[in-house]
Parts: structure tokens; C-alpha cells; sequence
């Protein structure tokens, strides 16, 4: 049960979101610039790195939405099994890896980033914007994530809803809409 009044109808962070429109806001749009906007990674890959973090940082909400959504950005949910799993035998690229593996650290501490954990990703081909990018939506997402769980929002447990919320991800991407979520 969550710690303050939400609108139960819309869990996880929507149902934050909704509470408190004037910081949603800005939040919606920091968002959409850094999983949907102009990236030489794929949306599929950023939403990757929202879910690595998530999933180190145990939020049930949005490792299970951003599961869904890069599961179809990437059309193959076994990438998020397998990168969940271990990040050394996932089947994405090096320089991937190296990313995730930068994301997974600023999720725990930005301290835990190694200068030679930033090497590695320029060696496996990142470019400092990439780096500029992994590190700030892993920052953000930890943010959601102690958000989220921090107010005890309302998680649901069905996974078809999550398959919903990542094809509205996906389509309609993170700023407010009208009837944005008529389809959960």
C-alpha cells in the first residue's frame, strides 16, 4: 500500500507522476530526451541500461516495465534474461557490455566508476556522449527507482501488464498525452 494517496489506477511512477503534475513534467521531458531522442544508441539499448539499473537496484516497477519496453524495441526478450543474468555472456556488443557494466556501478555509487571502466567502453568503441548518456540515465533511473519504492507505489504483479506498458513505451514514448494510459 502506498505511503501517500496515488491514484491506484496508475502504478509505479505514473501513479507518482499523476500526484505531483509540476515535477512530472520535467521529469517526463529529461526522459524523452534520453531514451527517445536523437542517440547513436538505440532506444532498445538505452532502455537496456534503464533496465540493468533498475534490476541492480531491485525496483520490481521499472524493472519489470523496462524489461517490457526494450524487450520490444529489441524484438527479443532474451537479450534482457541474458544481460540480467551476466553482462559478460549477454548477446550484445563489447562495447555494450561496457556500458551496462558502467551503468550497473553509477546505479550502486557513481564512485564505483573506474577510469579503467571508462577506457574499456572507449576502447570497445563508446563515444563520450555515450558515456555522457549511460551514466546520466543510470543516474535518473536509480532516482526513479528509490522514488518508486521509496513511496511504496503500487506494482503489479501481472506480466501482461507490463507487455501493455512497454508497447505504450514504445509508441508513445514518455510525454504526457491525453488518454496516455486508456490501454493499461
Amino acid at each position: 500500500m502506498p505511503y501517500i494517496p496515488l491514484n491506484e489506477k496508475l502504478p509505479g511512477i505514473t501513479g507518482l507522476l499523476d500526484y505531483r503534475k509540476d515535477t512530472a513534467l520535467p521529469i517526463r521531458e529529461l526522459t524523452q530526451i534520453l531514451l527517445r531522442g536523437a542517440s547513436t544508441l538505440t532506444e532498445g539499448e538505452r532502455e537496456l541500461i534503464a533496465t540493468v539499473v533498475s534490476h541492480g537496484n531491485d525496483c520490481k516497477f521499472c524493472t519489470a516495465a523496462h524489461t517490457a519496453a526494450t524487450d520490444v524495441l529489441l524484438d527479443d526478450e532474451n537479450v534482457t534474461i541474458k544481460v540480467k543474468a551476466d553482462i559478460d555472456t549477454a548477446p550484445v556488443s563489447n562495447k555494450m557490455k561496457a556500458l551496462l557494466k558502467i551503468a550497473k556501478a553509477v546505479g550502486k555509487n557513481g564512485k564505483l566508476v573506474t577510469e579503467d571502466m571508462v577506457n574499456n567502453a572507449r576502447e570497445e568503441g563508446a563515444t563520450d556522449m555515450e558515456l555522457h548518456d549511460t551514466i546520466l540515465i543510470a543516474a535518473l533511473f536509480s532516482l526513479y527507482n528509490r522514488y518508486v519504492d521509496g513511496l511504496a507505489s503500487v506494482t503489479p504483479t501481472d506480466p501482461a501488464f507490463y507487455d501493455r506498458l512497454g508497447n505504450i513505451l514504445k509508441d508513445k514514448g514518455y510525454l504526457p498525452s491525453a488518454n496516455r494510459y486508456a490501454d493499461l
